[in-house]
């Protein structure tokens, strides 16, 4: 059965606007990352796998789906950070023949180090108010479908 033709409109002038302004969100925020990563001697890579380790521990396909990325790139990525003393291996608790990557203590100072250094995105919402920054976090939720 053929799919009826839907018209598709053109976006209008806002929406064309907000997917800019967006996008150079992005590119700043990932600048400054990329930036604040190199000054800890460490690739963009390698700081998100260690930020996300310092949320929870995580076996390495799982580690994979979050990057986007094949599975042997993660452990390449877990093997140079184990090596400086940021990321362990160890058996996952619920199921011991699995390995999980975990960020160390050391691990966990630098992530934190690391995300309050980004100051692309904190020195402009701190000049907005509470509630402007809570319905941006509102809006933002709801465009991720998280809300």
């Amino acid at each position: 059965m053929p799919v009826p033709h839907r018209t598709v409109r053109p976006p209008d002038p806002l929406t064309l606007e907000v997917v800019e302004l967006i996008g150079e969100v992005v590119a700043r925020f990932h600048a400054d990352y990329e930036e604040a990563a190199a000054e800890r001697s460490l690739t963009g890579a390698q700081a998100r796998l260690l930020g996300l380790l310092a949320l929870e521990p995580l076996p390495m396909r799982r580690l994979a789906r979050k990057l986007r990325c094949e599975p042997s790139n993660v452990t390449g990525i877990v093997d140079r950070l184990e090596a400086r003393g940021l990321v362990e291996r160890r058996p996952d608790p619920d199921d011991r023949r699995v390995k999980v990557a975990a960020a160390t203590e050391e691990g966990r100072h630098v992530a934190r180090e690391l995300r309050e250094s980004l100051r692309f995105a904190r020195e402009p919402l701190a000049g907005l108010s509470e509630e402007e920054r809570i319905a941006l976090r509102d809006t933002l939720r709801r465009m991720l479908g998280t809300f």
